[in-house]
């Protein structure tokens, strides 16, 4: 099986010469307009996914690692956790992480269930998992769902093609995986959500300028990403297929991918139902454990690394999120929300590397009320036509409202399908 670095749908950029009537692309709110950078998210013909063969199990070709691994080494078709793996710098835990995501993998029967089968050495310390997500169309994807020896992952939705992520981790000593076995069934169907969980969580700012992410992305200054404190929503390098939509109470929002682990824990997915989340199960769903241990002293105030909680935290911003998509001047309460859980129309954002301008109109005179990172997935509620805006995407005269009063040109967006008018 090959694997190839995935690309979203309809990144070519249509440059149009010589118009005169259309504004600039800063003038919209973005940087001037360029081919858009290759990043994960779906397979095009370059990376379409694999097929299996006749039946339900495949085993994974665990000898490439290439541009959406980081942390990793394979050798004689093994693959290991690098001794020079980074440590989430949201999380400023001494654990190196390492993840290979394999490709696509389009199975003969849609199901909704994979299993693992796993021959690795495992050094006491640390630990090897297997995430597992599957296709929804459009660029989306489940959020990523552990197989566990006893259990197998369990997708929200029936899917003809799924994708396998290994995970290392480690203080000290190396795991290793020599082979991989997947088996995909089908059980009960679920159904998921039709609109974006959404949370109310105290934000921190990561600032860690030159550290490196979970993801093995290099952090720069005024830099547009966030931290969540568990790999299930972690997206790949310069990718977004994991996002969320960030508010402050001044108004403003900031719509950015997900690329580091933390604050705080590393399993903790607060936003899923207790019968789902990795860890800390009695508690309810939207609260953080560091917000549990800092305001009510849960697990005796502590995180999983049994270090005491100063602060609430539930999400890590990037500087350039902090300062420049949100306006703030200190940690605050945000409220969150995680754009891979809802369903509908959805694109993602495509520009030489700045932020994208959130309009409160149509327009590029309209105010600026929120950035839209470069890679990050929106949500698009509709479409209205608008400021004509050339950029990544072509030319354009449609705008997407993104939430109510907030609208980014199409011309920096790509993916988005079924989109109705306002």
């Amino acid at each position: 099986m090959t694997r190839r670095h995935l690309l979203p749908l309809a990144v070519t950029a249509v440059l149009t010469a010589g118009l005169t009537a259309a504004p600039t692309a800063a003038a919209a709110g973005a940087p001037t307009a360029a081919a858009a950078p290759n990043a994960a998210g779906a397979p095009t013909a370059a990376g379409a996914p694999t097929t299996s063969a006749t039946d339900a199990s495949w085993r994974a070709d665990l000898s490439i690692v290439d541009a959406d691994d980081s942390g990793v080494i394979s050798d004689g078709g093994a693959v290991r956790l690098d001794r020079a793996a980074p440590t989430p710098a949201s999380a400023r835990a001494a654990v190196r992480t390492g993840f290979l995501q394999l490709a696509p993998h389009r199975l003969a029967t849609p199901a909704n269930t994979v299993a693992a089968a796993v021959k690795s050495t495992v050094p006491a310390g640390a630990e090897v998992a297997v995430d597992v997500r599957g296709a929804l169309g459009d660029d989306q994807w489940t959020e990523w769902v552990e197989a566990r020896p006893d259990a197998p992952a369990v997708l929200p939705a029936t899917t003809d093609t799924v994708q396998v992520r290994l995970a290392l981790t480690a203080e000290r000593q190396t795991p290793e995986v020599r082979e991989l076995t997947l088996t995909a069934a089908t059980t009960e169907s679920f159904s998921t959500e039709a609109a974006g969980l959404s949370y109310r969580i105290f934000a921190t700012r990561e600032g860690l300028v030159g550290g490196t992410t979970a993801n093995g992305h290099v952090i720069k200054e005024r830099d547009h990403f966030v931290a969540l404190p568990s790999r299930r929503g972690l997206s790949a390098n310069n990718a977004g297929t994991y996002s969320v939509r960030v508010c402050a109470s001044n108004g403003r929002c900031e719509w950015a991918p997900v690329w580091d682990v933390g604050p705080w824990n590393t399993k903790d997915d607060y936003w899923n139902p207790p019968a789902t989340r990795e860890m800390w199960k009695d508690l309810p769903q939207g609260k953080p454990e560091a917000q549990a241990a800092y305001q009510d002293g849960y697990n005796g105030g502590k995180d999983q690394f049994g270090r005491t909680v100063a602060n609430p935290a539930g999400i890590d911003l990037a500087d350039g999120t902090f300062w420049d998509g949100l306006k703030l001047t200190d940690n605050a309460w945000v409220t969150v929300t995680y754009q891979w859980t809802g369903s509908g129309p959805a694109g993602y954002v495509r520009t030489a590397g700045d932020p994208l301008n959130v309009r409160s109109g149509a327009t590029s005179t309209a105010t600026q009320v929120g950035l839209a990172a470069n890679y990050a997935m929106v949500r698009v509620e509709c479409q209205v036509t608008g400021q004509s805006v050339t950029g990544s995407q072509g030319t354009s005269n449609i705008w997407y409202r993104v939430a109510a009063g907030k609208y980014v040109a199409k011309a920096y967006v790509s993916g988005v399908s079924g989109a109705t008018t306002c």
